[in-house]
């Protein structure tokens, strides 16, 4: 069996490198934090110095990093994974970041005879624990084909996103378009409420229409903005702010008009001048339910519960 390394261990690279692990796969597996290695090391992973050295050990080469910059700097940086990587060998970056970055990186990687796949996820901390994420993939079809079964260990929802970098574009498009409903939901609801309607009556009404059949957003609402509670965070506002953040940089690169994910990067901006960038992303509620005097609440509910029955009943 191949020998997978993992590079970048943080909420979401040790959940999927703990599921490729549990699929049998031997590993080698770097983090700057020794200490987020040790759960794979425990259950026999080998520890390496360096992204140059996993890549030199390893047929394929995972990256979970913060952003661009990261990404640059381990695969392309003094002791990166380009550094290492064999021919033949496949790098495979799994971080939300630029698709101009990653089409930069695969040709450098090619005159080496390797391979590369740009991979963002989907689906949150808990998502990467139990293995219920979306994988948006770019590359080359036949490389994707060959790992799609590794993919699969991580992920319940693989797709084939097109060239190098389509997978970058489909996650940005996703994380943008979530932005913009996350703000048409928070002036709704504050207009509801503020109209004389109960939330929980209120949401119920929405659930149940047309913008029904998001079983996630029921998900998240019920645990942060009905009860108040954005801490833990599941996907910190600083993440979020970065994604947004890079998607209206590429309708720039691409002179495409963007006005309501300008409005989303913008509130995103207000809450991290909060102080929120480590809350909830969902934080941002707040600020509209600040602009509009109410609060979007629901009392003498079991949340938790509500929330496990909204994950397991997507039909409603």
């Amino acid at each position: 069996m191949e020998t997978i390394g993992f590079i970048g261990l943080g909420n979401m690279g040790g959940g999927m490198a703990n599921n490729i692990q549990k699929a049998g796969y031997p590993m080698v597996v770097y983090d700057l934090r020794e200490e987020a290695a040790r759960p794979l090391l425990d259950g026999g992973a080998r520890l390496a110095n360096s992204p140059e050295e996993v890549a030199g050990l390893c047929e394929v080469t995972f990256t979970s990093l913060p952003g661009p910059k990261e990404v640059e700097e381990v695969s392309l940086g003094a002791e990166g994974i380009l550094a290492g990587i064999k021919s033949g060998g496949i790098f495979i970056d799994l971080s939300t970041s630029r698709p101009t970055l990653i089409r930069e990186i695969e040709p450098q990687f090619r005159q080496k005879g390797a391979h590369v796949l740009d991979a963002p996820i989907s689906g949150g901390k808990s998502g990467a624990a139990s293995g219920n994420l979306a994988v948006m993939v770019g590359g080359e079809r036949e490389i994707f084909d060959r790992v799609k079964p590794l993919l699969d260990s991580f992920g319940d929802k693989v797709f084939y996103a097109g060239e190098i970098g389509a997978g970058s574009v489909a996650k940005l498009v996703h994380n943008m378009i979530g932005h913009g409903v996350r703000q048409a939901i928070a002036e709704g609801m504050t207009l509801g409420v503020k109209a004389g309607v109960e939330p929980e009556a209120l949401w119920q009404c929405v659930r149940r229409g047309a913008l029904g059949r998001m079983s996630g957003l029921h998900e998240g609402m019920a645990k942060t903005v009905f009860t108040g509670e954005f801490d833990p965070p599941s996907f910190a506002l600083a993440l979020s702010r970065k994604d947004i953040g890079l998607a209206t940089e590429l309708g720039k690169e691409f002179n495409v008009p963007m006005p309501v994910a300008n409005l989303a990067e913008q509130i995103a901006i207000q809450g991290m001048n909060r102080g929120w960038g480590n809350r909830d992303s969902s934080v941002t509620f707040l600020l509209q339910e600040e602009q509009a005097g109410v609060e979007v609440r629901v009392t003498g509910v079991d949340v938790e519960k509500a929330a496990r029955f909204i994950s397991t009943h997507p039909e409603l």
